[in-house]
This record gives C-alpha cells, sequence and structure tokens, in this order.
C-alpha cells in the first residue's frame, strides 16, 4: 500500500478487512498495509471515534471484529443517479462488466449496498454489450433506458414514443432483443411490429417505453453486437466496396465492424464491403488498413480518397522556393 493514502483512507481499508475477515489480528491487519501494528491500533481508534463498533479481543484465537448487527448505512442514490453513474462508467470503461477488474468490483460494492428497487435495474445496465469509448455523444434518460434493459431480461414487448428526428415522434410496438453500447452510443437492438422488421434504435430518442402484457422468443442464434455493428455498416447512402491485398482476418483486425463486413476473395485478398453517408469521414478510417488497397465503389468515396491522398502528399512536399536568385 502507498505510504501516501490518507489516515482515513488506511481506516477504511481496516474496516474492510474486518468486515471480510472477522477475528483478524494486528498483526496480519499490519502485514498487508505495509504499517506497524501500532499504527494499526491508531485506525481502529479512528473508527471507534466515528462510531463504528470494533471489538477486540485477546488470547490466541483474538483478534479485531464488528460489534454484532452493525451494518455500512445504505448509499442514499435515486434510481436516476445510480443508473447515470452506471451509464457514465460503462461509457468510459468496459472492464465494469467484468466483476475480476477492480473498476468492475468496486461498482459491485456499491450496487450491493444499495436498496433493492434501485440496484435491480442498476445491475441489469451491467449485462448490455459495451463498446470502445469514444465521444460523447447525448446521454438517454435513465429510467427510461432502465425499462428498456429490464424488457430485454424479460423479453416483453415494449410500446415506444420514438423522435425519428425534432418534432417528428411515432408510436411503435416492438420486441426488445438487446440493449448495446457501440462507442459511447446507446443502441436497442429490436424486431419492430409496426415494420415488421428489425430494427436498430437510437435509445436517446425514446420518449416513452411501456411494457406489454405480450412476451416473445429472441432469435436462437443472435449476436447482439455482431447484429448491431453490420447494422451500422448498413444502410446509408453511399456504397463501399474496397479490396485489400491482406488476409480477411488482418482485416477485420484493422477495421472495426460497425465500419463493414470483410468478405474473402483468396487467401491474401479481402473485399470490405459497407455503406456510408459521409464519403470524406471514410476515406479516413481507411488509413488504418495497413496493407495496399484499391477503391472499388462508390465514386465519391474514390474522389473523397483521392482528395486526402493529394492533401497529405501537399504536406510532405518541400515548399516552393520563391526567393530571387
Amino acid at each position: 500500500m502507498s505510504r501516501e493514502e490518507s489516515p482515513a483512507a488506511r481506516a477504511l481499508l481496516v474496516l474492510e478487512m474486518v468486515q471480510g475477515s472477522p477475528g483478524i489480528t494486528a498483526q496480519r491487519l499490519a502485514d498487508r498495509l505495509g504499517v506497524t501494528e501500532r499504527a494499526v491500533r491508531r485506525h481502529v481508534a479512528t473508527l471507534r471515534q466515528a462510531g463504528v463498533p470494533v471489538a477486540a479481543s485477546r488470547g490466541p484465537y483474538g483478534g479485531y471484529r464488528l460489534g454484532r448487527g452493525y451494518r455500512i448505512p445504505p448509499l442514499m442514490f435515486t434510481t436516476a443517479e445510480a443508473l447515470a453513474l452506471v451509464m457514465a462508467v460503462m461509457e468510459g470503461r468496459r472492464e465494469a462488466a467484468d466483476p475480476a477488474d477492480p473498476v468492475g468490483s468496486a461498482l459491485g460494492k456499491i450496487l450491493r449496498v444499495l436498496p433493492e428497487p434501485v440496484a435491480a435495474p442498476a445491475e441489469a445496465f451491467r449485462g448490455v454489450s459495451a463498446g470502445s469509448p469514444g465521444a460523447v455523444p447525448a446521454r438517454p434518460d435513465p429510467e427510461t433506458a432502465a425499462v428498456l434493459v429490464q424488457s430485454c431480461v424479460l423479453r416483453q414487448r415494449l410500446r415506444l414514443a420514438y423522435r425519428r428526428r425534432p418534432g417528428e415522434e411515432g408510436v411503435m410496438e416492438v420486441d426488445p432483443w438487446a440493449v448495446v453500447v457501440r462507442d459511447s452510443r446507446w443502441y436497442l437492438l429490436c424486431w419492430s411490429h409496426t415494420k415488421n422488421a428489425r430494427r436498430l434504435l437510437r435509445v436517446d430518442r425514446v420518449a416513452r417505453a411501456e411494457p406489454q402484457a405480450a412476451t416473445f422468443t429472441p432469435p436462437e442464434d443472435l449476436d447482439p453486437a455482431t447484429a448491431v455493428d453490420e447494422h451500422l455498416a448498413q444502410g446509408w447512402r453511399h456504397r463501399v466496396e474496397v479490396v485489400v491485398d491482406a488476409p480477411a482476418e488482418a482485416v477485420a483486425a484493422w477495421i472495426p465492424r460497425s465500419l463493414g463486413r470483410c468478405e474473402k476473395l483468396a487467401p491474401d485478398r479481402t473485399r470490405l464491403l459497407a455503406t456510408t453517408e459521409t464519403p470524406g469521414w471514410y476515406a479516413l478510417q481507411l488509413a488504418a488498413l495497413r496493407a495496399p488497397f484499391r477503391v472499388v465503389a462508390s465514386q465519391e468515396l474514390k474522389e473523397a480518397v483521392a482528395a486526402l491522398g493529394r492533401r497529405l502528399l501537399d504536406s510532405v512536399e518541400p515548399a516552393e522556393d520563391t526567393g530571387a536568385n
């Protein structure tokens, strides 16, 4: 343990160790904290002054333990606060869903001391498929998002009020399959009974979510993360077809699934297929390819790649000499 930890922080660590190992001795506490036994006794005194009943017993089986019936007071979070906290942590750290990771372990400790009505929705959020962190877009309403996550778990149909664009709101009935986070944006993968098709909805655009009596069974082979990535790579205005002189496995490692689907043409040749609304932005993503490639389509993407190439070349060409001889 770092010597720069404050006495209060060390006292809290003593409390946690005594809780987890009733009867722990001063020597064992000192060894774990990297301090003297005298320092341990000071930390125990600090806890007692704060009203924590730490009892000590002597003899070969003696040690420290908490007084009978002592419980740490529950953290006073509202449901919205707890959900917002979990969402913020998951947006920044995928490890929040892993109890073995320090971030996930700390988050789990918080959830365990929350009242059940608050903890249950927050715990459900940890089961969503989280992607890599990126720029922070509009965050969805935590309570609305909680309804979506719980309905996915319970396999319960929803009636949604969904804002397709500012000032335009429609009502639809969906089977919510999964909530997935991609680049800090929250998506609902679902089957729309209104459109009779699979849909990917932005959670921040869901104005209302009302559970219905009907239930559903999701597809057996459903892979939510893959389905979302494939959906994000399709459906835009400009077609993308790029042939890369590299194995499909290598291309897949360089380009996220949300940017396209890799199709094997030969052992060392791959076709990248996608669509995009912004060819200039997609041209920048192609810079991640570490092998020669050729843009087959679209014409807009060809022009964007050519423009990017000229700009990069111009940045390294020597400046024109304008001085007099």
